[in-house]
């Protein structure tokens, strides 16, 4: 009886532990498919191709004139189609080049070995197999070449081998090159066809949003670093952190965008820290709400609206302030030198980030305006202000008539536009 219900209970955690992970594949698919729905869209689009491509073995008159080779248009779709339209045109003409190149080169080998002979052919083809097959390893170690051409140099060695080597048996070789070529051109063509024309997804959106993504996690990273710097040494001023700066989650940001973690395990002289503390602050918080306007910007295709232009100066003015107390504050002891290094490395890595936040927002400005972004409204305000007050101060003005409080107003116009008298 103890026999029978340990295999019942053996049975029971067998089946627990099946639909358990049955659930968590369930879960995980769901979760995939949540994420980015473009990938369920992708996945029907190379059953699509698949389908298509078969029609080679389905159809009599189309076997009838590729054979056996119409298999390879169905390898073509499986290694080809990527799930970007970049991705898959990359690959296709990767795979066409160098079967074409390939094909030809195993016809010439072909023809080559024929002249030396029955007995000579197999030797010239083995040793022609050697060399290209190790020329071309050799150069994938070639990182240009591992970075773009990778893939079309393994369909090279591939190819080559194939018909050189099928070309021993076959009497015509140059049909056989044709129906491989032919068929790798229709299942690269159908590839890209249906990549471009059936929901066609750019890498070019996918890394629009990945850089304000980035953007977006150092923001939140730059908005928490003070609180989260100064409470780790169990010093805490007045200002209380809210709640977004309660949860530690924007540290996890800011690690997948740079996988880097600074632990600072010494303390600081204490009089100082107060001074500078609330600087340190603001210099990471104004810095992070630039980004964080910087990084809706991109996103949503918006010029960035004057809040940027703000907490910029105010950041920077922190900056500024911080340096008139380093250089105000008297030289530290040998015994606060270690103390405050911490501090000062810091404050001189906020500095340089204030530095690039500035060269961020110059460069979305700059995209804003060759990408012709939409202009919010108090963007679109701020132009036609400074437009009338252009107008304004450039209106002509009558010689006849410029005396008195006329002149006046011209010389307020000049002084306010840097133009001397």
């Amino acid at each position: 009886m103890e026999i029978i219900n340990s295999s019942k209970e053996q049975n029971c955690g067998i089946i627990g532990k099946f639909k358990s992970k049955v659930m968590e594949t369930i879960k995980t698919t769901k979760k995939i498919g949540d994420d980015d729905p473009r990938r369920i869209i992708h996945s029907i689009k190379v059953g699509l191709a698949l389908t298509l491509v078969s029609l080679f073995y389905y159809f009599r008159p189309l076997y009838d004139g590729f054979g056996q080779a119409g298999m390879w248009a169905v390898l073509t779709v499986v290694v080809v189609f990527e799930y970007t339209v970049g991705g898959t045109l990359s690959k296709s003409i990767n795979r066409g080049c160098a079967t074409l190149i390939a094909g030809a080169l195993g016809v010439g080998a072909e023809h080559l070995a024929g002249l030396c002979g029955e007995k000579g052919e197999p030797i010239v083809l083995g040793l022609l197999v050697i060399i290209l097959a190790t020329v071309s390893t050799f150069t994938r170690f070639i990182p240009n070449v591992k970075r773009r051409y990778d893939y079309g140099v393994l369909i090279f060695i591939l190819t080559f081998s194939l018909v050189a080597v099928s070309g021993y048996r076959v009497n015509d070789i140059l049909q056989l090159a044709h129906q491989r070529l032919s068929t790798i051109l229709l299942g690269g063509a159908t590839c890209i066809i249906i990549s471009i024309s059936v929901c066609p997804v750019w890498a070019g959106q996918d890394l629009h949003n990945l850089i304000a993504g980035h953007i977006e996690k150092l923001a939140a990273f730059l908005e928490g670093f003070g609180d989260e710097f100064f409470s780790s040494h169990g010093n805490e001023i007045s200002t209380v952190p809210s709640k977004d700066y309660k949860d530690k989650s924007f540290l996890q940001g800011y690690k997948s965008v740079q996988n880097s973690k600074t632990t600072e395990e010494s303390l600081v002289a204490s009089e100082f820290q107060l001074k500078i503390q609330p600087l340190f602050i603001k210099m990471s918080r104004e810095s992070g709400k630039s980004l964080k306007e910087l990084s809706s910007s991109i996103k949503n295709m918006k010029f960035p609206s004057s809040a940027v232009e703000t907490h910029a100066k105010n950041s920077k003015a922190a900056g500024d302030e911080l340096n008139i107390i380093l250089e105000n504050s008297s030289l530290p002891t040998n015994a606060d030198v270690h103390e405050i290094m911490p501090l000062l490395v810091v404050a001189s890595v906020l500095i340089d980030i204030i530095k690039c936040v500035e060269k961020i927002s110059s460069s979305v400005n700059e995209l804003s305006q060759k990408a012709r972004f939409k202009k919010t409204k108090s963007t679109a305000a701020i132009e036609k202000q400074q437009q009338l007050l252009h107008r304004e101060i450039m209106k002509p003005v009558d010689d006849i008539n410029v005396d008195g409080d006329d002149h006046r107003d011209l010389r307020d116009a000049k002084a306010f536009t840097g133009e001397e008298e």
